[in-house]
């Protein structure tokens, strides 16, 4: 039979193949590992894998990869971006440095509500110019799909821009885009009450977004002094209505019931949970709730508490990774948050694999990708390391040797040209 590509002699294939349910306890560690494996790809979809010698005598590819001595695993998915934002806030690291809290930051004028300015500012063509350059880096890192938050607009005309800016991005660039809105990211200015606040997002913007088909999730910060648990419940409430999946940023500065609403509402995913009790912990698991884990954003603020996650393995949570790209945590690299969650939250390398690829997918609502097996998409990844171990292990460099999207080449890191995203 011709194909379109074969990628064999992987040194190590992890295909994630196994439960179609987000993967919970014992499960993150079983990732479908094939020594000598090989994959067959057609029409932008995997149809075959295996061992290399079962599967090259079963094919004729028009293109074909050794991959000898390199790991290959599914496309990163990065279920927790802030990717709409212009500016940068380079000199609150000083700050940082220098002992102010996030909070103290924000209250002076600085983190979100600065990027809020410089955002609002922007045109649409110099905001997805900023975001192109993003989507390209974690392109090259081997994210091949991303959900991306609004938030940093605020207000009708420019929450709109930064969704409009997604859609527009989805359709133009490899990497595919999962659109939230998060206008209940912080007060605006304009606003000195956080209800009032909360009932215009609720009643002037989301119904427009939806209407527009610009968002698959709404999402809020909830959290002490930004918007409490009453006004969340509300803006949620809504956009469940409205058809909207739920994300709620929970327990990162302080626990304040964000994750055990998150529970009763049934969304799809907590975000953060630094400060998470393992009743909260139980609750998630009962209703099926993701935790995405941002080990990027403690890291950054220069914290000691990292979200406790082998405590919510023990609870039977299913937990993702993603980076917090935004201008407080300035990262794209997947694979530097898996040497952070291996480090800090005592993640086995597989797990955070397993995090960062199935139930990362799972998160984001896409149940086509994440794994390498017959019938999912095409994302591919091919690491130049000898076995996943050395992921976490050989840190602050990019791993990343070539990227495929939809079983088309995208990335190669070891040729002149780099990239063909376009």
């Amino acid at each position: 039979m011709k194909i379109d590509l074969l990628v064999k002699n992987c040194s190590e294939l992890h295909t994630l193949k196994g439960p179609e349910r987000p993967r919970t306890g014992n499960e993150m560690k079983d990732t479908g590992l094939i020594i000598d494996g090989a994959l067959a790809v057609n029409e932008g979809k995997i149809i075959d894998v295996g061992k290399s010698h079962e599967i090259e005598k079963k094919y004729e590819a028009r293109e074909c990869f050794d991959a000898t001595g390199k790991v290959v695993t599914p496309g990163f998915v990065d279920p927790h971006t802030h990717l709409a934002f212009a500016g940068s806030r380079e000199d609150e690291l000083v700050m940082k440095i220098e002992g102010k809290s996030y909070m103290e930051i924000l209250e002076s004028g600085g983190g979100i509500l600065r990027t809020v300015r410089a955002t609002r500012r922007s045109s649409k063509d110099e905001l997805k110019r900023a975001m192109i350059k993003r989507m390209n880096t974690m392109l090259e890192h081997g994210t091949t799909t991303a959900e991306a938050k609004s938030g940093y607009g605020l207000d009708l005309k420019n929450e709109i821009k930064c969704l409009e800016s997604i859609k527009e991005l989805n359709q133009e660039h490899p990497l595919d885009l999962v659109p939230t809105y998060m206008g209940a990211h912080a007060l605006p200015p304009e606003f000195d009450d956080h209800e009032a606040y909360i009932n215009y997002c609720t009643e002037t913007v989301l119904p427009i977004v939806v209407e527009k088909e610009l968002a698959e999730f709404c999402d809020i910060f909830c959290e002490k002094g930004i918007f409490d648990v009453c006004q969340s419940r509300v803006l949620l409430t809504k956009a469940k209505e409205l058809g909207l999946g739920l994300r709620v940023h929970a327990d990162e500065l302080a626990n304040i019931g964000c994750s055990t609403l998150a529970g009763e509402l049934s969304a799809v995913s907590t975000e953060h949970l630094v400060k998470t009790s393992e009743d909260d912990m139980m609750t998630m698991a009962e209703n099926g709730v993701i935790g995405i884990l941002l080990p990027g954003t403690p890291f950054m603020l220069m914290e000691s508490e990292y979200s406790p996650a082998r405590k919510m393995l023990e609870h039977g949570m299913a937990i993702a990774l993603a980076t917090d790209l935004n201008p407080n945590c300035c990262t794209e690299s997947v694979p530097m948050m898996i040497t952070l969650a291996c480090l800090h939250m005592k993640m086995h390398p597989k797990e955070a694999l397993t995090a960062s690829t199935f139930n990362a997918a799972k998160a984001v609502g896409r149940n086509d990708i994440g794994a390498i097996e017959a019938g999912k998409k095409a994302d591919i990844v091919v690491l130049d390391m000898p076995n996943i171990l050395h992921l976490p292990y050989h840190f602050g460099v990019n791993p990343v040797e070539r990227v495929y999207k939809k079983g088309r080449l995208v990335v190669d890191n070891n040729s002149d040209s780099k990239v063909s995203y376009f």
